[in-house]
């Protein structure tokens, strides 16, 4: 496993919207825009799923992912292996949290699945000669 160091770890908190890639297991890609994440240690990242659709049959196919997360010219792709969890403490943390969200914004929302992303790798995607490199 991976670990997201200080840095990538604040570039995920700060950012409001992320990237998550998906793909089928023919290979058919699929990516959405993410606002409902956090992370659980510097291994894991928890993405609630509230209206997936392809990406939820991807996951289930295929349970790789890859979430991207930038600012200007700083980014960072970070790749793994998917769990969805539909019952469970965590599972149950996510419904109140994204709930608690809606009530914020006076917007019902509901979770459907915690998406559990066990990180694998991470990649710089920041311009320049170590674009694409593997930092971790």
């Amino acid at each position: 496993m991976a670990k997201m160091d200080e840095r990538v770890k604040e570039m995920f908190q700060k950012q409001q919207d992320v990237v998550l890639a998906t793909a089928s297991k023919e290979g058919i890609p699929n990516v959405v825009i993410v606002r409902a994440k956090k992370i659980i240690d510097a291994e894991t990242i928890l993405i609630s799923d509230q209206y997936f659709d392809k990406t939820l049959a991807n996951m289930k196919e295929n349970p790789r992912a890859a979430v991207t997360v930038w600012e200007k010219t700083e980014g960072y792709q970070i790749k793994g292996t998917v769990t969805i969890e539909t019952s469970g403490p965590r599972f149950e943390e996510t419904a109140r949290w994204i709930e608690d969200l809606g009530k914020k914004f006076n917007v019902s929302l509901k979770s459907k699945g915690a998406v559990i992303l066990k990180i694998t790798d991470i990649y710089t995607i920041s311009p320049g000669s170590n674009a694409g490199q593997k930092i971790a």
